[in-house]
Parts: structure tokens; C-alpha cells; sequence
């Protein structure tokens, strides 16, 4: 690459630097992602022509020259296919009632022993969490509890089981490739497959879970029924629920049970898969997405409009700005930066990358930072095997917990607290949650250098 004078370079970083700060100040600025970055995104690619950074690419396809511009190169369009794939995927499943029967499955089989219910909902939400996606998750398991506490007049529990919930769905977001967007930017760059994700990850996420639901246990006196007359009555509570109120098919109640786990196995598999493994993961959930609209052909229009487009823009947008910050030499500023950070070795450099991932998402938006850093180390030729990786992956997942801006199921959890109509500042939220944030860092960081990085 040409060189790029300093003064150049230091107007990009200034635009980046001004583009995270607008992102964390989303809901002041009363402005959606994709506008935010849409607009920096417009002063980004006009001054990478002004100082003659970025230059339209010319490919021969099929013997025939195409002219892309200069912003199409730069986005990760298999990042955006799977997002689009496995949201229109997820929508078109919850149709078939498969989630509501899990959850209320799961309550009756608690029979209303708080304990337990808390240890089947936590479970619940860090399976939904890796299967759908946190956001998806915390609405379905959070309204449930909502409904269940409150018939099984526990009340004064809601708070602690709505708390604990919200900070599982990120840990849950860890459990595979897909299970956030994190995961599938810094996967796709280190050349992770869905089976090596799942394989690492797993681990910490079992132990991560147990830890969360025991201290939230103790933490909000989440006690087990005292006596048979407790259990009695919970249980006849209980057997209130039925698990069939949301299945207006049972044809396709068993479609969509296959089609799930169907999804699951050809993600596995991918990366081995004759001919689908040169098509990648977005051509998976691309297709099973389209399979699963065949139910709803005459009106598939509808799943359409329930996409996060915004969220699309979002990530389109700033893969290209992203981009561009790499030929203004932004990137390799930074890399530069965290020179002395890798010189630490295997064994300090990874912990102090986590923490300061962690740290940064707790304030701001981790889709940047992930992409940021994903260039950054895709640069530095890591092998997709290196603690580095996963350290961003763990950090950008887990800071999400520390505040209830961190992440958006967090979000999510804090609103449907305020429905329920319990007190909650946002001071309160960083008190409780920093006991629960500190123990799963703690344990990501042994992991990542005692287990990944050995």
C-alpha cells in the first residue's frame, strides 16, 4: 500500500473515533446504527477520493471486465448473508410454536420449585441465546417469566430471575459461530469453522452457566420450596400452562423441529461439506431460510419486513468505513498500538486484549471494536488457533454485562423490568451486575490462557 501522509491518517482516526462515540450516544442522538454510520460513512469514502486512497477495482468474471465501486470490496458479504439468512430463519421457526412449547415444557417440569425454574430458564436462555440470538431470546424467556413468576406468586423474585437471564444471553452468545455478530466477524476473519467455535467454547460456557445461576441463586435468595404444601400448590400452578396454546400445526410443528436441527448439523459441517463448503455459511442460512418461507409463499413479504434493516445497513456500512480506515493506514496505527500488547506473550498479551475488549464494550457498541480488531489480527497472519482471537471474541461478548448499554439484550431486559414496573437505574443495573460480569472474565481469562492458549 502507498504511503499515507500522518496528517491524513489522523483525520480518519478522528472520523473513527467520532463515529464510536456517536454509537454509544444512540439513543441521545435520537438516531438509528445505520444512519450513524451512514453518515459518517458518506465523509468517509468523499475524503478517501479527495486524498486519492480508494480507487474503483476492475475483475474479469466469466472472460468479462466488471467495474465494482469503491465500496463494494470492502464489505464481508458473507457476514451479511448469514445474519440475513438465520434472522428471516429464526422468524419463520418461532411461527411453528417450537419455542413456546420448549419454555413451557421446561416451567411444568420445574413444578414450580423456584430453584429449579431458575436452573431451566438460565439454561433455556443460554440455548436460545446460541440458537436464535440474545436479543430474540431475552423477549421470548423474559415474557415468560414475567407470566410464570408472577402465577406462581413469586413477585418479589422477578427482578433476580429477569437479572440473571439477561446477563446468560451473552454468555450463550459465545456457544457458536453464529450466536452473535462478534463471533461471526472475528470467525469468519480467523477462518474459525462452526464445529472448532462450538468445540472451544463450550467448555467455558457450561462452567460460566453454572457459576452465573448458583451466585444468582444466592445473591437474590432464589430458595428451593420449604415444604410439601409449597410444592403442592406450586405444582397445581404449574399444570396450568399449556405447551400446545402455540402450535396452529402439528405438521409443521415437526417440519420446523427437523428443519432446526437440520440447521444446525449443515453449519457444523460445513467447512467439510462437498460443494457447500466453497459457498460458506451464508449459502446455508441463505437456503434454509428460503426452505422455511415455502410454507409461507403467498405471503413471505411479511418475514421480510420483521429483518433488522437497520441492523444490515449498519454492518454494511461499516465494513466499508471499516475499510477505508485500513487504506488511510488508521489500522495499522492502531495494530502499531497494540504492538506492545502482543509483546507480552501467549500468557499476559491475551488477558490485557480480553479485559480492555471487555472494558470498551461496556460502553459502546461491540460490532466496531470486533470488526476494528478483525482486521487488525487478520493482518498479523494469527493462526485461526491463537488466544488473540478469542480473546476479542470473549471480551466483546462478555463487557456486555457490565452495564446495561453493553449489549442489546440487556437492553431488552432493562425494558421489560420497567414493565413489570420494578425499580431499576442505571446505577443499580452496574452495581448487581459487576459481582456477576468480574466472575465470568475472571474464568475467560484463565480459559483462554490455561485451556486455548496452552
Amino acid at each position: 500500500m502507498h504511503h499515507v501522509p500522518v496528517p491524513v491518517t489522523i483525520i480518519f482516526a478522528i472520523l473513527l473515533a467520532a463515529l464510536i462515540l456517536s454509537l454509544a450516544l444512540e439513543e441521545k442522538l435520537h438516531a438509528k446504527k445505520s444512519v450513524i454510520v451512514g453518515f459518517y460513512g458518506v465523509i468517509v469514502l468523499l475524503l478517501a477520493s479527495v486524498f486519492g486512497l480508494a480507487h474503483p477495482e476492475t475483475v474479469e468474471i466469466l472472460g468479462h471486465p466488471v467495474r465494482f465501486p469503491v465500496y463494494v470490496p470492502g464489505v464481508d458479504w458473507e457476514v451479511v448473508a448469514i445474519i440475513l439468512g438465520s434472522a428471516v430463519f429464526v422468524d419463520v421457526m418461532s411461527k411453528t410454536g417450537l419455542f413456546t412449547w420448549i419454555a413451557i415444557k421446561l416451567t411444568k417440569m420445574s413444578r414450580g420449585d423456584p430453584v429449579r425454574l431458575l436452573i431451566f430458564y438460565g439454561l433455556m436462555t443460554v440455548v436460545f441465546s446460541a440458537v436464535l440470538n440474545n436479543v430474540t431470546a431475552m423477549i421470548i424467556i423474559g415474557t415468560l417469566t414475567m407470566v410464570s413468576v408472577t402465577k406462581l406468586k413469586r413477585s418479589n423474585q422477578l427482578l433476580g430471575f429477569l437479572l440473571v437471564e439477561a446477563l446468560l444471553t451473552n454468555v450463550g452468545g459465545l456457544l457458536t459461530l453464529i450466536s452473535s455478530v462478534p463471533n461471526i466477524i472475528i470467525g469468519n476473519a480467523a477462518g474459525i469453522s462452526f464445529a472448532t467455535f462450538f468445540i472451544n467454547a463450550s467448555p467455558y460456557v457450561v462452567v460460566a452457566t453454572a457459576a452465573t445461576i448458583w451466585l444468582g441463586a444466592r445473591l437474590f435468595k432464589i430458595r428451593p420450596l420449604a415444604n410439601d404444601a409449597e410444592k403442592t400448590e406450586a405444582a397445581e400452578l404449574v399444570a396450568g400452562f399449556d405447551e400446545n396454546d402455540g402450535i396452529s400445526s402439528p405438521g409443521f410443528f415437526w417440519f420446523g423441529v427437523t428443519m432446526l436441527f437440520a440447521f444446525i448439523i449443515a453449519m457444523a459441517s460445513a467447512s467439510f461439506l462437498p460443494y457447500v463448503r466453497e459457498l460458506g455459511l451464508g449459502y446455508i442460512a441463505i437456503s434454509f431460510a428460503v426452505v422455511m418461507l415455502l410454507r409461507y409463499k403467498a405471503t413471505a413479504d411479511r418475514f421480510y419486513e420483521a429483518v433488522d434493516w437497520d441492523l444490515l445497513g449498519f454492518f454494511i456500512g461499516l465494513f466499508i468505513i471499516i475499510n477505508m480506515m485500513e487504506l488511510a493506514a488508521v489500522l495499522t496505527a492502531i495494530g502499531v498500538g497494540l504492538a506492545p500488547v502482543l509483546a507480552m506473550g501467549d500468557k499476559v498479551g491475551p488477558a490485557v486484549l480480553l479485559f480492555a475488549s471487555a472494558t470498551i464494550s461496556s460502553v459502546t457498541d461491540n460490532i466496531p471494536l470486533a470488526a476494528v480488531l478483525a482486521k487488525i489480527l487478520a493482518g498479523m497472519d494469527l493462526p485461526a488457533s491463537s488466544p488473540y482471537w478469542w480473546s476479542v471474541i470473549f471480551g466483546a461478548n462478555l463487557g456486555g454485562n457490565i452495564t446495561p448499554i453493553g449489549s442489546a439484550s440487556t437492553l431488552v431486559a432493562v425494558a421489560i423490568i420497567h414493565k413489570a414496573k420494578l425499580p431499576l437505574s442505571f446505577g443499580a443495573f452496574v452495581k448487581v451486575a459487576v459481582p456477576f460480569a468480574a466472575m465470568q472474565l475472571v474464568l475467560a481469562i484463565a480459559y483462554v490462557l490455561l485451556i486455548l492458549g496452552s
